[in-house]
């Protein structure tokens, strides 16, 4: 990326040059409060190296158990967020509309949300990534279509976004560079887990990527980063606090992930279900979720005076066929064969298909959501390293879901692999993730609350 498309923020370790890191550490031990100017040179000497990871352990450590208050965590935020290239959106018109996922298992809601909205006349200007972990990222999934690509130039992804509505690129190396190398930290320094450290890092990027309002999906169960729902309704309020006081409209919307979003999971079983859903046979709770997010993502952008206008209008476009246009054109915008959003035979496909059956009768009391993640990752579906090479054809297709009554034979789920022995492997693995009750299930609601 050049710097016309970019504002370079970057600095070195700047500031009072009385100013000590060693300062720093015990004014925070001590449960004071850090100034901007403080959390400005922190963090610009850390991504510099001129402030060692010994010492950011141990601000860490301070800031986990002593927090940081709204002040202190908007401050990091946007200290991360200029750490390196603050994306410049300013040559696509109109407003841009970005979504975040916290992630989970079957999450594939980019694939049909974006070509949904942007039918609506929002424009989608998006970075993603590629996975690690059960399934692969965004960028993996849209790699099921043949020839695709998101390693377009700047010029060409203005362009798709003023033209189409939709384009999406890999994330740059230097966006965010203070979140990504302050993470691995946290990472092996057991400091992952504070709000006010997970909120900054998810919104660092966000902000660095440029959009004007910011729709947030944060999930919550046993597939989710955070299990417990009062721990992702904090987490939710405080990344929306973080937008706003940044100045962009940000809403959050707090989903379940107590089992799998939809009934596919696997990178191109995933393409097809989103494909299914834009073609107005999509699984109940993914279309939920599309329209949930889609209408605070068409509100935000102009198109909409309320969510139910916007809904209205997210319907009409799958209903018209137009949603379904709009993700051939961006398809073919960016290499791939706009065919196979049409024939969806065209897609990677695994060699063998085995069904499993229950072995009992009764109603689907629970689904170890994560466990359902992990069969696919042994089928190949996922990275369990960077390294990792994923088969996009293999992945699972659950046939009953929580709440759902089964006869004692009747498939529980089919597997796609290429691998007998994985196949073999993972169908074990998967008879551990059902439970079953002989009283109906009550179906709790999938959307949790919006944060606005």
């Amino acid at each position: 990326m050049d710097s016309a498309w970019i504002r370079h923020k970057r600095g070195e370790a700047e500031g009072d040059g009385n100013m000590r890191m060693y300062d720093l550490i015990m004014k925070k031990r001590n449960g004071g409060k850090l100034e901007e100017e403080e959390i400005d040179y922190m963090v610009k000497g850390f991504t510099s190296g001129e402030i060692p990871d010994y010492q950011m352990s141990a601000m860490m450590m301070a800031v986990y158990f002593n927090g940081m208050d709204e002040e202190e965590t908007l401050y990091l935020t946007m200290a991360m967020a200029h750490s390196g290239d603050m994306l410049d959106l300013s040559g696509i018109r109109g407003l841009k509309v970005d979504k975040h996922s916290t992630g989970g298992v079957g999450d594939k809601t980019s694939l049909a949300l974006a070509p949904m909205v942007a039918a609506c006349g929002i424009k989608v200007a998006k970075m993603s990534g590629r996975g690690l972990g059960h399934t692969g990222g965004t960028i993996d999934k849209l790699e099921s279509f043949p020839g695709f690509s998101t390693e377009i130039p700047k010029e060409r992804f203005t362009e798709n976004v003023n033209r189409i509505g939709i384009a999406i690129m890999g994330q740059t190396a230097d966006l965010a560079p203070a979140d990504k190398k302050l993470y691995a930290l946290r990472d092996v320094t057991a400091t992952v887990d504070n709000m006010s450290l997970i909120a900054s890092s998810i919104m660092s990027k966000k902000l660095a990527s440029g959009a004007d309002a910011i729709v947030l999906d944060v999930k919550t169960g046993s597939g989710a980063f955070m299990k417990k729902e009062e721990d992702a309704r904090a987490l939710a309020e405080e990344m929306v606090k973080l937008g706003k006081n940044a100045g962009r409209k940000t809403v959050a919307v707090i989903s379940d992930m107590d089992q799998p979003l939809g009934y596919a999971v696997g990178n191109a079983l995933e393409v097809k279900e989103a494909i299914d859903t834009l073609s107005g046979n999509g699984p109940a709770d993914f279309l939920e979720l599309c329209l949930t997010l889609g209408s605070h993502m068409v509100v935000a952008g102009g198109m909409a005076r309320d969510a139910a206008e916007a809904e209205k209008k997210l319907r009409q476009v799958i209903d018209d066929g137009s949603a379904l246009r709009k993700l051939a054109d961006f398809v073919e915008a960016q290499g791939g064969d706009r065919e196979a959003v049409y024939h969806t035979e065209l897609l990677p496909r695994a060699a063998y298909a085995e069904e499993i059956p229950s072995p009992g009768e009764g109603y689907v009391s629970r689904i170890a959501c994560d466990e359902i993640g992990i069969c696919s990752l042994m089928l190949g579906g996922g990275r369990e390293t960077k390294e990792s090479v994923i088969d996009l054809s293999v992945g699972l297709v659950l046939k009953k879901k929580v709440g759902d009554y089964v006869k004692a034979g009747e498939t529980l789920a089919v597997l796609h692999g290429n691998d007998k022995g994985k196949m073999e492997a993972a169908a074990k693995r998967f008879m551990k993730s059902y439970e079953f009750s002989d009283r109906p299930v009550e179906k709790l609601p999938f959307i949790k609350a919006v944060i606005e």
